[in-house]
């Protein structure tokens, strides 16, 4: 049987085309190419090279539309027996190639073609064209040249035009051989035969037959040479005339033979003309000529008629099922042939026409019997060929080798991004594992397997045993799994090192996760349109998840990398095989120009799965899309892309396969991990925090102090620019400071600098129950630590481009022709040109504005049981007077500083306070009882603040010092209470204003209506807010070795102690008295008396007034000589007030020493009736003297009597009676008088 036959086939002239002399392939193909495409050569092209020596016997030569076509036979072609039968099957012309610069000789290559044309008796041409001739070969006898036609040495596009001038001489050659050989055939007739001539009897009868079946025959023949001259019309009318006698004669074989022809004839007469008629034709015709052939017993000829008639069909698809029928009937057939050759190409056009339809199935089984026939020969060649074949049909299997095969993506992302409900997801997973026919797809991979074995193609050995074990290993026993291993490892071995395919083997391959940056190298997305640039990162509005958001389903989770930093991937492999899988190197498949994989190792064991790390640097930016991984296994290098390992779950997951390979791996079932989106971005900086001394877990007691050093290093390839430093999360209150200056004063902090920021922290208090004190105490190693996201966290916001150079980038991005200017410094840039508006869209490209980084330190704080305030309570107490050497400095309404000076009795006098009304010396205390249930010793210390009302702010006593420390420090040993006085004489309010006594008076009286309530309300908040300012001002502070202070919380316990109280505590009196030694008093005595805080000396700091004689007392008096004293009486209210003044002097019995038969003093000046009139905030002086006649104690007291007293003396007097005169007594004066010896 003829291969690839066709309708048209009759009209082709056969043309061999034979290497001569020596030849490489690379020169024999580009030669072959050149001659090759001149398959059909117009009649009009060849008119030049054609000759008529005698009258065409085609007198309908189309010269203007016909053609020549020839048929190439690269490499040669059998002489075949029915070549009189059919014009078209014989070689009618010859055609060398030879490559002068490998063949020297030229008469041994002329040799050489002469003894290939002699295989060819058919042949009316012969040409040798000989490339590339040297000068001498060019010079030689033209004997030796004989047949050689030289084509110089020239560019390809003259030798592609020297070809095709030579083709056309070629064809005007062979029209002129057919005119010559129809003419002789019309004149002289000839002999034709057939191999089934040869069969018959030589009978008598059969004699006179052949000699009437003689003219027949050479008109069928004269037909055919008319086809191949290219005058269809000519044949047409040779080809009736044969049709008749053959059928007058009974010639059933060249009648067949004439109506093939005339077909042909018809179809390129009409060529281009297609049509529903001819098509008819056509049919009707073949139909009668495959009769014709099966009632002479001609199988082949039968099988070709029928193959062609298919092939004509097959255009048509409405055609398709009579053209099936042509086929299988054509199958059916091939059981009568006996060549095992005319079976191989019978199923070859077979194979080939139901590609062409489309039916890949059964293109395939009959690929598959080609295969089957070439495996039958015990040769390379045909090993080789089956090899080919069973590639070429992989692909309807769906087995075939992904180097032939992309997929355009993967089904499993097509698959979740499905919007019509689960039909169309159905029919996509459906679609994919349409073709699973397990055994038979197991039978082809085999074949492939063996065919390459045979043909020693190591690596399509390799890529069938691999396709076969990855795709099939649950249907294979443990020893053909273990057959296949040994199958890879020894095709391996045939294979150069480092050779790569593209079918993976094992282990199967998924994508884990991509793990996000740690917390230390956490990115933040730049909002380049504000200074804070990290504000917006995180999610806006009161709730976690709002179902009204835009929905981001569709947006594939972005990850950003950085260039220089190592990043990992997760991946899980799984060996589901009964053998241990050895991976030599497995590593991310990702361009190398743009990252950096490291390899890695790993062994499984049978039937497990593993999750291991695979990491890399990205040394580029720009976006990268993590799709498999580069794997050597089994001596061979072949990437495993996600995506087929997640169609292949898809399909386990809908039962469409049969076993999944992760099913025995014993880690919880995960999602198929997204296609995720990874842009890579420039260098950052990079801030590697550490706790100096520790780390960032402390334990402190209750309201401890303690400073903590950490120390920023920078482990990027560029330096820190901009850093900024803020809280997070609860429990900010504990973090009293930051060292944001050295910080900034670092900036900027090159790559391999570091710096050291202080954080000093405050313990808070602990959550226990204060009704049981006992238990309190008891459990003094009770604490309370930061649960995970409770504690504050240290958040640094930091990047390597400020935001004012971000600024400068946004402005220019669409601007490309400016012009800018710069002034000078702190002169800015001024732009000409079109710069963006506001509100135009900022470009967001990660990789132009590279992010900042966030790197979040939690400071993990544990407080535990300090000192224990057992109970705090107001102590009011009784003291005597005491006479000091000099007299106290008080101060002032607007005083803002003290006496830098004071000596220790004058601390201990200032704790004294003058209670007026109760005509002697007090005392208000505040008793604080402290518990140390620890294993440490507490040092307590005690300070107050002092209220700087005018400046509205609250000044420590001594500004720029430290506070005053009422007391020395009280240590207490552990397991051991004590208790500490606090003197609350300083907070004693400067002036007596009427507000306060609104507090106390709406307090008492009843309040009706809106007014009232929002009045009482008012009342009640100025109330809080004054205890709470009181109680703010007392500050207890301990120590505990070098390094650890802190506060006590005492300001609850405070308020609770002075709620019922403070109103006597804060209020002044109205009137304070003083008694104090004249300026012109000339005497060396004084009286020291102690005051009121709020009351000022007149006397100076030059002043000297206080002179001892020798051997006197300090403290003390002269007694029989007149002293000049003076009372101030100061007022603290801030409106004049018009009193009675007097003065009492008393001795230790009591009794009044100035009036009376026993009096002991004399006295000068006014001491009773003094009318006085003090100004607001102002102070009266009355001048007097005094004479003791009699050493020892005295007292010296002024009182005053207030007529038309205001509210506010008589809401301080406690009276309600506007006529009650108002008495106010000062407090006692001690003298001590001594006599002179």
């Amino acid at each position: 049987m003829e291969p690839d036959v066709s309708v048209e086939g009759g009209c082709m002239i056969r043309i061999v085309v034979r290497p001569v002399g020596h030849m490489p392939g690379s020169h024999m193909r580009d030669y072959v190419s050149i001659v090759v495409r001149h398959t059909k050569i117009d009649l009009s092209s060849i008119s030049s090279f054609y000759t008529e020596h005698q009258k065409s016997p085609f007198a309908h030569q189309p010269w203007d539309t016909g053609s020549l076509r020839f048929k190439y036979l690269v490499g040669g072609a059998q002489q075949s027996p029915w070549e009189d039968f059919q014009a078209s099957r014989k070689v009618l012309g010859v055609i060398g190639l030879c490559h002068c610069p490998s063949s020297p000789d030229l008469g041994i290559v002329s040799e050489q073609f002469a003894a290939i044309c002699k295989a060819y008796p058919a042949a009316l041409i012969t040409r040798c064209f000989a490339f590339y001739p040297s000068d001498s070969q060019l010079e030689e006898d033209d004997k030796k040249r004989q047949n050689l036609i030289m084509f110089p040495p020239a560019d390809w596009q003259a030798l592609e035009f020297h070809m095709q001038t030579l083709i056309q001489d070629i064809a005007a050659a062979l029209l002129m051989e057919f005119e010559k050989w129809v003419l002789h055939a019309e004149s002289t007739g000839t002999i034709l035969k057939t191999p089934l001539d040869s069969q018959a009897s030589l009978s008598s009868e059969e004699v006179i037959k052949a000699k009437k079946r003689r003219l027949g025959r050479a008109q069928k023949t004269i037909g055919d040479f008319c086809l191949l001259a290219g005058s269809p019309v000519d044949a047409n009318a040779h080809y009736s005339t044969a049709i008749e006698l053959a059928r007058l004669t009974g010639d059933v074989f060249w009648h067949a033979g004439a109506i093939e022809g005339s077909v042909c004839a018809l179809v390129i007469d009409r060529m281009g003309q297609k049509d529903q008629m001819l098509e008819e034709e056509v049919k009707y015709r073949y139909y009668e000529v495959i009769q014709l052939y099966r009632r002479v017993s001609t199988i082949n000829f039968e099988l070709e008629a029928t193959l062609k008639l298919a092939r004509f069909l097959c255009s048509r698809r409405e055609l398709a099922k009579e053209v099936v029928e042509l086929l299988m009937g054509a199958a059916d057939g091939a059981k009568a042939l006996i060549d095992a050759s005319d079976r191989l190409v019978l199923n070859v056009e077979i194979a080939r026409l139901f590609g062409a339809l489309g039916y890949e199935r059964k293109a395939a089984f009959f690929s598959r019997q080609v295969a089957q026939l070439y495996l039958q020969q015990d040769n390379c060649w045909a090993a080789i060929s089956a090899l080919q074949v069973l590639s070429m049909t992989s692909k309807s299997y769906r087995i075939q080798s992904k180097a032939k095969h992309k997929k355009p993506c993967c089904l499993s992302n097509e698959v979740q991004s499905a919007s019509d409900g689960g039909r169309s997801q159905a029919q996509s997973i459906a679609s994919l594992f349409e073709s699973q026919w397990s055994t038979l797809q197991m039978v082809v991979l085999r074949e492939i397997l063996v065919s390459a074995v045979r043909a020693a193609d190591p690596l399509a050995a390799w890529s069938a045993a691999a396709r076969l074990l990855r795709s099939h290993y649950p249907l294979i026993t443990p020893t053909g799994q273990s057959g296949l291993a040994n199958a890879l490892t020894s095709s391996a071995e045939r294979l150069p090192s480092g050779t790569r395919c593209a079918d993976p083997a094992l282990p199967f391959i998924r994508l884990h996760s991509i793990p996000m940056l740690p917390p230390q190298m956490e990115t933040v997305k730049r909002n380049t349109g504000k200074k804070d640039w990290w504000s917006g990162s995180a999610p806006s509005g009161p709730f976690i998840y709002t179902p009204f958001g835009e929905s981001n389903d569709d947006k594939k989770q972005e990850i950003i990398w950085i260039v220089g930093e190592p990043v990992q991937v997760l991946v899980e492999l799984a060996n589901p095989c009964t053998f241990e899988l050895a991976v030599e190197s497995i590593y991310l498949s990702l361009p190398s120009e743009s990252f950096e994989a490291f390899p890695s190792s790993v062994t499984l064991p049978p039937n497990t799965s593993q999750i291991i790390s695979l990491s890399g640097i990205p040394i580029s930016v720009g976006p990268l899309t993590v799709e498999g991984c580069i794997v050597r296994c089994f001596g061979v290098i072949t990437e495993h892309l996600f995506g087929d390992v997640d169609d292949l779950l898809l399909g386990a997951a809908h039962g469409l396969i049969l076993a999944d390979p992760f099913r025995s791996s014993g880690f919880p079932k995960i999602r198929n991990a997204p296609n995720q989106n990874i842009t890579v971005v420039p260098s950052l900086p990079l801030l590697i925090p550490h706790v100096i001394g520790g780390d960032v877990s402390t334990v402190l007691y209750e309201g401890e102090i303690r400073d903590i050093q950490i120390g920023l290093a920078n482990a990027g390839s560029v330096a820190v620019v901009e850093a900024n430093v803020s809280l997070s999360g609860k429990q900010q209150e504990n973090v009293i400071s930051i060292g944001h200056d050295v910080l900034q004063s670092a900036l900027p902090l090159q790559p391999g600098a570091s710096v050291v920021i202080t954080v000093r922290l405050q313990a808070g208090q602990l959550n226990l129950e204060t009704e049981n004190v006992s238990t309190k105490i008891v459990s003094g190693n009770a604490g309370r630590s930061s649960k995970d996201g409770s504690g504050p966290t240290l958040v640094i916001h930091y990047s390597a481009t400020a935001v004012k150079e971000t600024y400068l980038s946004i402005c220019l991005y669409r601007e490309s022709n400016f012009e800018w200017q710069v002034g000078g410094v702190g002169v800015g840039l001024q732009f000409r040109g079109t710069l963006m508006q506001v509100g135009d869209d900022l470009p967001t490209d990660p990789v132009a504005f590279p992010p900042g980084r966030r790197l979040a330190l939690p400071l993990q704080i544990r407080v535990i049981q300090g000192l224990c305030l057992v109970q705090a309570r107001l102590l009011s107490m009784e003291i005597p007077a005491q006479i000091n050497r000099s007299l106290p400095i008080p101060s002032t309404v607007g005083d803002t500083d003290l006496h830098s000076c004071m000596t220790t009795e004058n601390t201990a006098d200032s704790l004294v306070k003058i209670d007026p009304y109760r005509g002697s010396w007090g005392l208000r205390l505040l008793e604080l009882e402290l518990r140390n249930p620890t294993e440490v010793i507490f040092e307590i210390m005690v300070q107050i603040q002092r209220n700087n009302r005018e400046n509205g702010n609250i000044e420590t006593e001594n500004e720029g010092q430290a506070a005053e420390c009422i007391y020395p420090a009280t240590r207490i040993d552990r397991d051991y209470a004590a208790r500490v006085l606090i003197p609350l004489e300083h907070f004693k309010l400067p002036v007596l204003d009427k507000s306060f006594f609104g507090m106390e008076a709406q307090g008492k009286e009843g309040f009706t209506g809106k007014i009232s309530s929002n009045a009482e309300k008012q009342t009640k908040a100025e109330l809080n807010a004054t205890i709470k300012d009181l109680t703010s001002r007392i500050q207890v502070k301990w120590q505990s070795g070098r390094n650890s202070f802190g506060e006590m919380n005492i300001k609850d316990a405070v308020q609770e102690a002075l709620q019922t109280s403070v109103m006597d505590i804060l209020l002044p009196d109205p009137l304070t008295f003083g008694f104090r030694v004249a300026k012109n008093h000339s005497s060396d005595d004084y009286i020291d008396a102690l005051p009121e805080s709020n009351l000022k000396s007149p006397l100076t700091e030059g002043d000297n007034s206080s002179v001892f004689h020798k051997g006197q007392t300090k403290g003390s008096i002269i007694a029989h000589e007149l002293t000049s004293l003076e009372v101030l009486v100061r007022n603290n209210t801030r409106e004049p007030i018009r009193m009675i003044l007097s003065i009492t002097c008393r001795d230790v019995a009591g009794e009044n020493c100035f009036d009376g038969n026993k009096a002991t003093v004399l006295w000068a000046g006014i001491l009773s009736g003094i009318d006085v009139e003090v100004p607001p905030l102002g102070e009266a002086i009355h001048p007097f003297a005094v004479c003791f006649l009699v050493p020892g104690e005295y007292t010296i007291l002024g009182a005053a009597v207030i007529h038309e007293a205001n509210e506010i003396l008589r809401a301080r007097a406690k009276t309600n009676s506007a006529e009650e005169p108002i008495f106010c007594s000062g407090p006692p004066f001690r003298v001590h008088v001594v006599g002179v010896l």
